[in-house]
Protein backbone atom coordinates (compact mmCIF):
# COMPACT_ATOMS: atom_id res chain seq x y z
CA UNK A 1 0.00 0.00 0.00
CA UNK A 2 1.63 3.19 -1.04
CA UNK A 3 1.48 6.31 1.12
CA UNK A 4 1.23 8.49 -1.43
CA UNK A 5 0.95 7.73 -5.61
CA UNK A 6 3.00 9.68 -8.08
CA UNK A 7 0.36 11.84 -8.97
CA UNK A 8 0.68 13.21 -5.13
CA UNK A 9 4.01 13.77 -5.20
CA UNK A 10 3.80 15.58 -7.91
CA UNK A 11 1.65 18.27 -6.14
CA UNK A 12 4.46 18.65 -4.51
CA UNK A 13 7.68 18.58 -6.41
CA UNK A 14 7.93 20.67 -9.79
CA UNK A 15 9.57 17.49 -11.93
CA UNK A 16 7.88 16.16 -14.71
CA UNK A 17 8.36 13.35 -17.28
CA UNK A 18 10.83 12.69 -18.37
CA UNK A 19 12.62 14.00 -15.24
CA UNK A 20 10.16 12.37 -12.25
CA UNK A 21 11.53 9.68 -10.83
CA UNK A 22 8.97 8.58 -8.17
CA UNK A 23 6.24 6.28 -8.69
CA UNK A 24 5.21 5.63 -4.91
CA UNK A 25 5.66 6.76 -1.71
CA UNK A 26 5.97 3.62 1.18
CA UNK A 27 6.88 5.90 4.55
CA UNK A 28 7.00 9.51 5.50
CA UNK A 29 7.87 11.05 8.70
CA UNK A 30 7.83 15.16 7.88
CA UNK A 31 10.96 16.39 8.37
CA UNK A 32 12.42 13.06 9.14
CA UNK A 33 12.03 10.21 6.88
CA UNK A 34 11.65 8.96 3.58
CA UNK A 35 10.57 6.09 1.84
CA UNK A 36 9.68 5.66 -2.05
CA UNK A 37 9.93 3.44 -5.11
CA UNK A 38 11.17 3.88 -8.30
CA UNK A 39 10.60 1.40 -11.30
CA UNK A 40 12.94 0.97 -13.56
CA UNK A 41 11.71 -0.19 -17.41
CA UNK A 42 13.29 -0.45 -20.46
CA UNK A 43 11.69 2.57 -22.01
CA UNK A 44 12.70 5.06 -19.89
CA UNK A 45 14.62 7.49 -22.82
CA UNK A 46 18.22 7.10 -21.31
CA UNK A 47 18.33 4.12 -22.33
CA UNK A 48 19.03 4.85 -25.78
CA UNK A 49 22.25 6.07 -25.45
CA UNK A 50 23.08 4.22 -21.79
CA UNK A 51 24.45 1.85 -23.09
CA UNK A 52 23.63 0.19 -26.88
CA UNK A 53 23.41 -3.18 -25.87
CA UNK A 54 24.02 -3.10 -22.27
CA UNK A 55 20.74 -0.60 -20.61
CA UNK A 56 22.19 0.60 -17.46
CA UNK A 57 20.76 3.42 -15.54
CA UNK A 58 23.10 6.14 -15.32
CA UNK A 59 24.62 7.00 -11.53
CA UNK A 60 23.34 10.65 -11.98
CA UNK A 61 19.42 9.88 -12.57
CA UNK A 62 19.89 7.45 -9.70
CA UNK A 63 21.08 10.51 -7.33
CA UNK A 64 18.50 12.90 -8.98
CA UNK A 65 15.96 10.35 -7.37
CA UNK A 66 17.40 10.34 -4.45
CA UNK A 67 17.45 13.79 -4.58
CA UNK A 68 13.63 13.89 -5.68
CA UNK A 69 12.64 11.71 -2.60
CA UNK A 70 14.34 13.68 -0.15
CA UNK A 71 12.77 16.87 -0.65
CA UNK A 72 9.37 14.93 -0.32
CA UNK A 73 9.81 15.16 3.92
CA UNK A 74 11.23 18.76 3.58
CA UNK A 75 7.91 19.84 1.50
CA UNK A 76 5.66 18.09 3.67
CA UNK A 77 7.07 20.24 6.59
CA UNK A 78 4.34 23.44 7.04
CA UNK A 79 7.17 25.40 7.18
CA UNK A 80 8.25 24.57 3.71
CA UNK A 81 4.86 24.20 1.90
CA UNK A 82 4.40 25.29 -1.76
CA UNK A 83 8.12 25.99 -1.88
CA UNK A 84 10.80 23.99 -3.82
CA UNK A 85 13.75 22.10 -2.74
CA UNK A 86 16.47 22.92 -4.50
CA UNK A 87 19.52 20.22 -4.78
CA UNK A 88 21.91 22.48 -3.04
CA UNK A 89 24.99 20.33 -2.61
CA UNK A 90 26.46 16.74 -2.53
CA UNK A 91 29.29 14.82 -0.73
CA UNK A 92 29.83 11.49 -0.13
CA UNK A 93 28.39 9.65 -3.37
CA UNK A 94 29.02 5.96 -4.27
CA UNK A 95 28.16 3.98 -6.12
CA UNK A 96 28.03 0.07 -5.48
CA UNK A 97 26.35 -1.91 -8.37
CA UNK A 98 24.52 -1.53 -11.66
CA UNK A 99 20.59 -0.25 -12.09
CA UNK A 100 19.16 -1.91 -15.13
CA UNK A 101 15.78 -2.39 -16.63
CA UNK A 102 13.37 -4.61 -14.39
CA UNK A 103 14.98 -3.37 -11.03
CA UNK A 104 12.88 -1.82 -8.37
CA UNK A 105 14.95 1.30 -6.73
CA UNK A 106 13.83 1.84 -3.04
CA UNK A 107 14.78 5.03 -1.99
CA UNK A 108 15.64 5.87 1.57
CA UNK A 109 16.13 9.58 2.81
CA UNK A 110 16.66 10.50 6.03
CA UNK A 111 17.10 13.91 7.24
CA UNK A 112 19.72 14.41 9.44
CA UNK A 113 19.91 18.19 10.24
CA UNK A 114 17.31 21.04 9.30
CA UNK A 115 18.18 24.78 9.41
CA UNK A 116 15.90 28.26 8.39
CA UNK A 117 15.70 27.22 4.81
CA UNK A 118 17.86 24.31 4.17
CA UNK A 119 18.33 20.59 5.14
CA UNK A 120 20.67 17.73 4.72
CA UNK A 121 19.57 14.21 3.91
CA UNK A 122 21.51 10.90 3.86
CA UNK A 123 19.77 8.90 1.05
CA UNK A 124 20.45 5.29 0.25
CA UNK A 125 19.13 3.61 -2.99
CA UNK A 126 18.37 -0.43 -2.65
CA UNK A 127 17.80 -2.96 -5.16
CA UNK A 128 16.15 -5.88 -3.13
CA UNK A 129 18.18 -5.65 -0.33
CA UNK A 130 21.72 -4.52 -1.68
CA UNK A 131 22.59 -0.72 -1.20
CA UNK A 132 23.22 0.52 -5.28
CA UNK A 133 24.08 4.18 -4.33
CA UNK A 134 24.22 6.40 -1.39
CA UNK A 135 25.10 10.18 -1.28
CA UNK A 136 24.70 12.96 1.28
CA UNK A 137 22.50 15.77 -0.15
CA UNK A 138 22.07 19.03 1.15
CA UNK A 139 19.31 20.61 0.07
CA UNK A 140 18.26 24.63 -0.16
CA UNK A 141 14.38 25.65 0.45
CA UNK A 142 12.58 28.79 -1.62
CA UNK A 143 10.59 29.87 -4.39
Amino acid sequence: MSLLSAQEVMELIPNRYPIFFIDKVEELIPGEKVVCYKNVTINEPFFQGHFPGEPVMPGVLIVEALAQAGSIPLLKLDDFKGQTAYLGGLNKIKFRQKVVPGDVLRLQVDIVKLKKFAGIGYGQAFVGDKKVAEAEMTFIIGR
